[in-house]
């Protein structure tokens, strides 16, 4: 590399800090990043990188270290990315969904280096900061690359460049788990050039293309499903911080876009909005779908524009990318997760022995390849749970017919896709269990014609204190981001158990509909 902090060229082979300085020497005035109506040119990426870079180092922020984000969507967070990567710092983007005590124990998990907000989330950063017994330099996005500002809020020596591996860390995600508290999983340079290489292969991408994103950058899809990959290729990214629908028909024509990725929601908030019908889609050649099935209504709504859809089925743990059906089949096989991505190896194993179901049949999904995760940050028990013998064992429970071709159909670990974002029943029920009138409580996904799921929670109150459905779901506000909150809360004499002390899932959700159905919900 040629700039003042590219590393020497001993630099792993598959690290991606070398993009934007690669870029920027192909074509340095092409758009990069469009955030907000404003672009920044693969040029000015670069140099900016590069002084972000620098800014790092001068701080004491270098490899191996984590930087932590709590900032929506924007290209300021896109320059630290690739900032971080060329240091080989990692980058930890935080969700603003989430509560201060959410926020809290995952921030005391990462022992960041530097937490990074911007004025939108100043004031929830701060009230974080505020409850941590470890103390952590906090900065805004926009002054990083102002000189001196990011030394003076660490207070270290400056550190010098050292060479980027590839198995350094890259990102580190949140992803819900089966355990009470979602997990840290850590994506290393090797897994985002796999992920995206494979995704290649499937969606090509060149230079003259423009990508809509849209997905939350606190998500694995908001880097690894399409942006990461037009910037190594050279394509245009136009960046939204958040979702709007008449936003996104509007940009579509006016940019000219050319792909984009959402989850089914989204997709139906797009079709259910009163310009869908008039809007000029005529750029978009494709669209991607991911975090769930698209029900094959939605799909033939978007087919009939002349929009090709490519069903996908990812979890973070992978990269994500997985499975894709390909836009052709994706019609006459509505439902289906599709074939996996060049690279991407799977398999189906007994849920009960373990042992490999051959040719068509059912069993928990098994990944293996380059792309897949390092492992859960401090977390080596949890890593054992689900990486080993070469492979990641997802939790995911998938049928394969004889062609090869695979679709989900159960979750053994009971996470419910909520508007596509992950939750998991267990953390949800702990908070339950801290309000003072619930004794017993159990957490399941129910069908939901918008978010695709939402979560029903059964309780069993205690004696003699008095509350109610509003008041135990004010409660899950105050310490729940929005879409882990129950959408409702049914008491009930006791939760059904498999065994001493173990929930029995399929009982609750089916005691769950029947409930709503009494009451008139369903």
């Amino acid at each position: 590399m040629s700039t003042g902090t590219g590393g020497p060229q001993t630099d792993g082979l598959h690290t991606l800090g070398r993009w934007p300085v690669d870029r920027a020497r192909i074509a340095p005035d092409h758009p990069a990043v469009v955030d907000r109506g404003v672009a920044l040119r693969y040029g000015e990426l670069e140099a900016r990188v590069d002084r972000s870079a620098q800014a790092l180092l001068g701080a004491g922020v270098g490899r191996g270290m984590r930087v932590a984000t709590l900032v929506g969507n924007s290209a300021d967070q896109v320059v630290l990315f690739f900032a971080c990567a060329r240091v080989g710092a990692a980058l930890c983007p935080l969700s603003w969904r989430l509560t201060p005590p959410e926020l809290v124990r995952q921030v005391q998990l990462l022992d960041p280096a530097l937490l990074v907000t911007e004025e939108e989330t100043g004031a929830l950063a701060r009230e974080v900061a505020a409850r941590l017994t470890c103390l952590v330099p906090t900065a805004y996005l926009t002054e990083i690359e102002r000189p001196g500002a990011l030394a003076a809020a660490t207070g270290r020596p400056a550190v010098g460049p050292e060479p980027v591996d590839d198995e350094d860390a890259l990102l580190v995600v949140f992803t819900s788990g089966s355990v009470s508290a979602p997990k840290a999983a850590v994506l290393s340079h090797r897994t985002c050039w796999w992920t995206n290489l494979s995704l290649s292969r499937t969606l090509e991408l060149t230079e003259r293309d423009v990508v809509l994103s849209v997905l939350p950058q606190f998500h694995a899809g908001g880097w690894n499903i399409q942006p990461l990959l037009a910037w190594w290729t050279g394509a245009t990214v136009v960046l939204e911080r958040t979702f709007d629908p008449a936003r996104v028909l509007s940009l579509v024509g006016e940019r000219r876009v050319s792909t984009m990725m959402g989850v089914p929601t989204q997709y139906l908030l797009l079709a259910e909005h009163p310009g869908f019908a008039t809007a000029d889609l005529t750029s978009l050649r494709s669209a991607v779908v991911g975090g769930a099935p698209m029900p094959p209504p939605l799909l033939r709504t978007f087919h009939a524009r002349g929009v090709a859809l490519t069903q996908g089925y990812g979890l973070t743990e992978a990269g994500p990318n997985v499975l894709c059906l390909p836009p052709h089949e994706a019609a006459d096989r509505a439902g289906w997760a599709g074939v996996p991505y060049p690279h991407v190896e799977v398999a189906l194993a007994d849920p009960a022995t373990g042992e490999r179901v051959e040719g068509a049949g059912t069993g928990e999904l098994l990944v293996r390849g380059p792309g897949l995760f390092t492992g859960y940050l401090h977390d080596e028990e949890a890593t054992a749970q689900v990486l080993h013998d070469g492979w990641l064992w997802t939790g995911d429970v998938a049928d394969r017919d004889e062609d090869g071709y695979l679709r989900i159909v159960d979750r053994l670990r009971n996470i419910y896709i909520s508007g596509g974002e992950n939750v998991a029943p267990a953390e949800v029920e702990a908070v339950l269990r801290r309000h003072p009138a619930v004794a017993q409580a159990a957490v399941a996904g129910v069908p939901h014609e918008r978010w695709g799921e939402v979560g029903v929670a059964l309780v069993v109150l205690r004696p003699g204190v008095a509350t109610d459905e509003h008041d135990i779901l004010e409660h899950c506000r105050g310490m729940l981001a929005g879409f882990k909150v129950p959408e409702r809360v049914l008491a009930f004499p006791g939760i059904p158990q498999v065994g001493i002390g173990k929930t029995d899932q399929p009982a609750v959700r089916a005691l769950a509909l029947q409930l709503l159905e009494r009451q008139g919900q369903r």
